[in-house]
């Protein structure tokens, strides 16, 4: 009887994950608004359901913000006319880059304690940051002064230069709490750009779909990347995951083209996908697939949700799409329902069974 009881709170707790016979997980959708203009786009989101990206302000420009409690705030720039907030870790800390005084240059910065710090070059003109973990590491490029860039990793307060694959550029924009690094880099003879991964000093090239090109976006805590990559032929491309040592098609929705672009740490994936019919719509990716379209995951409410940037480990979902008033703004998708209530349900379903069987007993 134990074990009958125990097997009804599992089937219990399974039908509200979203994993019952009346489907997947839906969506509650909440518009993040913008800084005062007609756009906005989210970009990344932490454990605690804060959300960085960039929002017009009613002057036109963006401007990096940080949503949070219901509230967008402007980050500001480094005293140029715009910004744009690419990451953020647990502690609150946003990483992006913004215009310089005189709009002379885009910088890296790191929005820590209320302030925005600039993080530099490697002697050109520009920089941007990409990802940031829970060490306050931050990876993204800089201009060297002969114009090629290289991905970089900021920690210590110094930006350390990781290479190329054997060409003149890289690019990192993914980095997880071990320090490994994803990103994309030219190879040799420059015959392509190749995603990449690097860990214990060393890049390695995580190769394509068949293809000549790939680019990585993110990592997560298992080494797993996400990105996408040319096909045979170069006649696609392909959102990708790279889980032990090999990499994955993720298809799309019918069209020739789709982006993996973030991962959280259960491996559910989320970027977009080209349709038959030339739309673009944002997917999620679970288990072992088919990418599952948004848009179906949500109620019918008027949104048409385009780009997922980020997902957190609670199943949270930024990104943008087209409100029901036609705009295009930063979304936020919620699980139904949230993960404490899906607790709190579970703790109520055990002990309503347990209850039963002591009262039989």
């Amino acid at each position: 009887m134990r074990r009958q009881i125990v097997a009804v709170a599992v089937a219990v707790l399974l039908s509200f994950t979203g994993r019952s016979a009346w489907g997947d997980v839906q969506y509650t959708v909440t518009d993040i608004g913008t800084l005062g203009g007609s756009s906005s786009e989210g970009k990344d989101i932490n454990a605690s359901g804060q959300v960085v990206g960039y929002a017009r302000t009613s002057s036109g420009d963006n401007h990096a913000f940080l949503y949070s409690g219901g509230s967008m705030q402007d980050l500001g720039t480094l005293g140029g006319t715009r910004s744009y907030a690419c990451g953020i870790n647990n502690s609150g800390q946003i990483v992006g880059y913004a215009d310089t005084s005189g709009n002379a240059a885009y910088h890296a910065f790191l929005y820590s304690g209320g302030a925005m710090q600039d993080l530099g070059t490697f002697g050109g003109t520009n920089s941007y940051a990409m990802d940031i973990n829970e060490s306050g590491q931050v990876v993204g490029e800089a201009f060297l002064a002969d114009g090629n860039h290289h991905a970089f990793l900021y920690t210590g307060g110094a930006m350390q230069d990781l290479g190329t694959l054997g060409g003149w550029c890289s690019q990192a924009i993914g980095i997880n709490n071990s320090g490994q690094i994803t990103g994309w880099a030219f190879i040799a003879g420059y015959t392509g750009d190749h995603a990449f991964l690097y860990s214990g000093g060393l890049m390695q090239d995580l190769g394509t779909l068949g293809g000549t090109s790939s680019y990585a976006k993110r990592i997560n805590d298992s080494g797993q990347v996400v990105g996408w990559a040319s096909t045979t032929g170069n006649a696609a491309q392909h959102a990708f995951l790279y889980s032990g040592g090999a990499m994955q098609d993720l298809g799309t929705f019918g069209g020739s083209l789709s982006r993996a672009v973030g991962i959280n740490n259960s491996g559910q994936v989320v970027g977009f996908a080209e349709t038959s019919g030339g739309a673009y719509h944002a997917f999620l990716y679970s288990d072992s697939g088919p990418i599952e379209d948004l848009n179906n995951l949500i109620p019918a409410s008027g949104w048409k949700l385009e780009f997922a940037s980020a997902i957190n480990d609670v199943g949270q979902i930024v990104g943008c799409g087209v409100n029901p008033s036609g705009q295009a703004h930063a979304f936020l998708l919620t699980p139904i329902p949230e993960p404490s209530t899906l607790v709190l349900l579970g703790i109520g379903a055990v002990s309503l069974f347990a209850c039963a069987w002591r009262q039989r007993k």
